[in-house]
């Protein structure tokens, strides 16, 4: 199902580019109350570090933050305040080596890994078999969350999800980004990349994972690469067990498992998305009937920003995403 959306970009911010960088200027959220880190030792044995908010009983959301991101990004801080307001906890997963110290393997994270949510969700289900829970993922953190979704189909229990600025089609938006403006985003964002693996190999060699540190030494230089996919042919596909870029894009990309998810789910996107290309999205035969796809003019790349004071933002996201948890969760209490 197609929705019509409320969304009004701010008179001030109405470039697809401004929507998507002023975020990072102007949105500086503090931690919210109530706010604690969990570190959990994966079936791998490896770690995973969650961020918390709230205490008690209340419904859990899930967060899953974007490429190079984590719970200090502004729109996952942002929205656990608004969530917190509204009567939800939520838990953040910092994908491995996010969440400020390097993971003890070579092993990463990238658009199609769904193990560790998988993983969270569990044990969250597990501590609290009764609790309703929900999650929200954005831009590479949608994407890996439509997959989950997909792939689960009933063997799981959430009462709803919504998905924003998702890369349906990831060979699509590697081409998107290496045209014009958004080379910018891309080149910001392979640095981010390649200091992400400088700093795991330092400290998978200082903690003496050695084998570990060989993985990456057998990638070889990355500081030529200047194209995700370059990057994710050399690095993605080589450390995840893919037999090239080309397999890693066509397993990965969510848009083929949107047809299987059977949880209420929302996508947002923005029309004029940089990282993406009209084609990216999905048609109306492919979604399942629990989706509802909610797509706007403007918006930029997780964006989304509204409101006629420049000096007072109004984050259009927060109130969307916490409304559409309210009505579900309003939606299984009666049912």
């Amino acid at each position: 199902m197609t929705n019509k959306s409320s969304f009004k970009p701010a008179w001030w911010l109405k470039n697809s580019h401004l929507q998507t960088i002023a975020p990072t200027f102007i949105r500086q959220p503090t931690n919210p109350a109530q706010y604690f880190r969990e570190r959990l030792t994966t079936p791998d044995g490896d770690f995973i570090d969650i961020d918390f908010c709230g205490a008690g009983a209340e419904p859990i959301i899930i967060l899953l933050h974007g490429l190079t991101g984590s719970s200090k990004s502004g729109y996952i801080k942002g929205l656990q305040q608004v969530l917190q307001r509204q009567g939800f906890r939520s838990a953040v997963l910092n994908f491995r080596g996010c969440s400020g110290t390097p993971n003890n393997k070579a092993r990463s994270y990238h658009s199609g890994e769904t193990e560790d949510i998988h993983f969270l969700y569990q044990t969250l289900r597990q501590r609290e078999p009764l609790t309703p829970i929900a999650a929200a993922g954005f831009s590479l953190g949608g994407n890996v969350l439509l997959k989950w979704l997909g792939e689960q189909g009933n063997r799981i229990d959430l009462f709803a999800a919504v998905a924003v600025s998702v890369p349906f089609v990831l060979s699509l938006c590697a081409t998107r980004l290496d045209n014009g403006f958004s080379r910018l985003y891309r080149k910001k964002l392979l640095d981010e990349l390649k200091d992400y693996m400088q700093t795991k190999l330092a400290h998978l060699e200082v903690s003496g994972l050695s084998d570990e540190a060989n993985k990456i030494k057998q990638l070889g230089d990355l500081s030529a690469i200047d194209s995700f996919w370059q990057y994710d042919d050399q690095v993605v596909a080589k450390l995840h067990h893919f037999q090239n870029v080309h397999d890693y894009y066509q397993r990965s990309s969510s848009r083929q498992y949107l047809k299987t998810i059977v949880i209420p789910t929302l996508l947002i996107q923005s029309a004029d998305d940089p990282f993406m290309t009209p084609e990216v999205l999905p048609h109306a035969e492919e979604l399942s009937s629990t989706i509802t796809l909610e797509v706007t003019s403007h918006g930029g790349h997780v964006g989304f920003i509204s409101g006629r004071n420049p000096l007072k933002p109004v984050y259009w996201l927060d109130q969307r995403i916490a409304k559409f948890f309210c009505q579900k969760l309003q939606n299984l209490s009666k049912s």
